[in-house]
C-alpha cells in the first residue's frame, strides 16, 4: 500500500489553493492542499507498525512553528508545477530529514521544497498564461503548525489521514 506523511494547513490556505487546483490540478479530487514531508512510498501493515512509534517520538521532540506563504512559484523547467512557496524554515527541514532516516524508506527524489501545489500537469501555453497570472498575486499567509499526518492511498486513488501525530510532549 502507499503511505505518505504531509502538513494539512488550515482551511483558509486550503480554500486559496483549492481555488486554483479544481482548475489546474488534476489530482484535487484525490487529496487536500497540503505540504509533503514524505513523498508516497510503498509499506506494508508491518512497516506502518514500526514507523508509527518512530513518527509520534519526532512529534513528541517537536514544538509548534509558524509557516509563511508569501508567493506563488514553479518548477518549471523540470515539471509545468505552480505552487504556493512555503518558506524553507529549519524547523520544517529538520521535520523532512527525520523522515529519510532510521526506519523511513529512504526514498527521496528530489532536494526538499516545501510547498502547496496548486497547478500541474499543464501544456506548456497553459502553463505560461497561468504561472504569469499567479505570479502578479499578492499571497500572505502565515500560520502555526502544530502537527503531521500519516496518509494513505485507497484503491481509488484518493488519499485518506491513517494518523494524525501532534507536536509537544506526550502526556503520559
Amino acid at each position: 500500500m502507499n503511505y505518505g506523511i504531509a502538513i494539512f494547513p488550515s482551511k483558509s490556505i486550503q480554500d486559496e489553493a483549492n481555488s486554483y487546483r479544481k482548475r489546474y490540478d488534476p489530482q484535487y479530487a484525490n487529496v487536500p492542499p497540503h505540504i509533503t514531508l514524505k513523498p508516497s512510498f510503498e509499506a506494508d501493515e508491518s512497516l506502518i507498525k514500526e514507523l508509527v512509534p518512530e513518527l509520534k517520538k519526532i512529534a513528541n521532540e517537536m514544538e509548534p512553528f509558524k509557516i509563511n506563504i508569501n508567493k506563488v512559484s514553479t518548477f518549471a523547467p523540470v515539471t509545468n508545477t505552480i505552487y504556493l512557496k512555503v518558506e524553507p524554515i529549519q524547523q520544517l527541514i529538520d521535520l523532512n530529514a527525520k523522515m529519510h532516516q532510521g526506519k523511513f524508506p529512504e526514498k527521496q527524489e528530489y532536494s526538499f521544497v516545501p510547498h502547496i501545489t496548486i497547478a500541474q500537469k499543464l501544456s506548456e501555453d497553459e502553463y505560461s498564461d497561468v504561472f504569469g497570472t499567479l505570479q502578479m498575486m499578492d499571497i500572505q499567509f502565515e500560520e502555526e503548525i502544530d502537527r503531521f499526518q500519516l496518509c494513505y492511498q485507497l484503491e481509488n486513488g484518493t488519499w485518506t489521514v491513517y494518523e494524525t501525530f501532534v507536536f509537544g510532549k506526550e502526556i503520559v
